[in-house]
């Protein structure tokens, strides 16, 4: 999985090569696909709670999910349908939306650094510290130049993660702008999805091909060998939730926590226990 969705560190990445609604690897129909992620979520589950144990004896690993895409692209959804096989208990997730007055007085990585999971915990980002270099870019929130320096400031700053003992797995959750249409106009249709619909939605989609440029870069200036990006098609839910799922499984499998063994009298505390009124 990791191999057929990495994208390799530093080349240049053109998203229309790449198919939105595509089945690289895994089930091809989506009841097979529906039924691989539910059978997945035992394991997930498993190691998770490995990982968790682990820290308790002093294993300081822990991983960071990275989702970045376009609106409509499956964010939210992959919260829902994949982090749901976690126990909450163990995860930290965080959305990040526009930043406050506070956070905007200090560097970008700031409230990022603020959000990171803690020894044993997965973590779970809905976008990221990559929105400085996206909508940053393409609203000209920043002036070119210091857009150009984050690049490297997050490419140092995921090395110094990856090198404290942070797993990073950085999604693009790629949508066609046919599929992203259909899902607004559904919001529009559906009274239980007026909360998701934000006009300004609309105003995105304009500058579409400039958001596909800005992606295009970051994908190519920030894919590195201790943080690649994998490029997930998203057009079809259900492959999504499956593709993200190994992912995590694979990573976790790569990790491969223990339980910490006892330390103490095994045999002992079972006698005081079966002595004790």
């Amino acid at each position: 999985m990791r191999d057929a969705l990495r994208l390799a560190p530093a080349a240049p990445v053109t998203l229309s090569s790449y198919a939105a609604d595509a089945t690289p690897v895994g089930p091809r129909e989506k009841a097979a696909g529906v039924a691989a992620t539910t059978a997945i979520g035992p394991r997930l589950a498993d190691l998770q709670e490995r990982l968790y144990a682990a820290s308790t004896a002093g294993d300081t690993r822990r991983v960071l999910l990275v989702l970045q895409g376009m609106d409509t692209s499956g964010k939210g959804g992959t919260v829902k349908h994949v982090i749901g096989h976690f126990n909450p208990s163990g995860c930290r997730i965080r959305a990040f939306k526009a930043p406050t007055e506070e956070e905007r007085s200090h560097s970008f990585l700031w409230r990022i650094t603020k959000a990171l999971p803690e020894a044993g915990e997965i973590g779970i980002f809905d976008r990221s510290h990559y929105e400085d270099v996206l909508i940053g870019r393409v609203r000209s929130l920043a002036p070119p130049e210091e857009i150009e320096r984050r690049y490297d400031q997050i490419n140092n700053f995921e090395r110094t993660l990856t090198e404290s003992g942070v797993t990073i797995v950085k999604v693009f959750l790629h949508v066609s702008h046919e599929q992203q249409k259909r899902r607004l106009l559904e919001r529009l249709d559906n009274p239980e999805k007026y909360w998701k619909f934000n006009p300004g939605d609309i105003e995105e989609r304009a500058l579409w091909p400039a958001y596909q440029e800005a992606y295009e870069l970051a994908l190519q200036r920030c894919s590195t060998p201790a943080a690649p990006w994998y490029l997930v098609p998203a057009d079809r839910k259900w492959y999504r939730n499956w593709a993200i799922s190994n992912l995590l499984r694979e990573h976790l499998e790569a990790l491969d926590p223990q339980y910490p063994k006892a330390d103490f009298d095994i045999e002992e505390c079972r006698r005081r226990l079966l002595e004790a009124p």
